[in-house]
């Protein structure tokens, strides 16, 4: 069970899927602040940063990791001046968890989408074999 999906959520409109575990690693793919019809939040930005960080965290779930797995994370943001909002809304929801990072300012193909989070989790070898088998 390589791909990951999160339960009662449409498969994505592009060719990827939500996550993928390869061995003891989980990819997450990147998440936006979307809802389970895949309509793009639109809104104050910090919750819009909650709400990708709570797509990031049901991939992680659904593939047995926790944010306290994950040993990388790429964020990609519409404008430099988002780096302060999201870093306080980060740092809330990671804790004293402080996984390697990079921040990429880019332009997004949708012009309502300010960020989006990608995450690589490590699990152990027990997970591993819960996952599948």
């Amino acid at each position: 069970m390589p791909s990951i999906d999160i339960p009662g959520q449409p498969l994505p409109k592009v060719p990827l899927s939500m996550g993928y575990r390869a061995g003891n690693l989980l990819f997450v793919s990147g998440q936006v602040a979307s809802d389970a019809n895949g309509e793009i939040f639109i809104g104050d930005f910090t919750q819009e940063v909650e709400r990708t960080l709570d797509n990031v965290e049901a991939v992680l779930t659904a593939g047995g990791a926790t944010w306290k797995d994950v040993a990388r994370v790429g964020v990609f943001l519409s404008n430099s001046l988002l780096f302060g909002p999201f870093n306080e809304v980060y740092a809330k929801r990671l804790g004293d968890h402080r996984p390697a990072r990079s921040a990429i300012i880019v332009n997004f193909g949708h012009p309502n989408v300010r960020v989006e989070v990608e995450a690589t989790a490590v699990l152990s070898d027990d997970d591993h074999s819960r996952q599948d088998g």
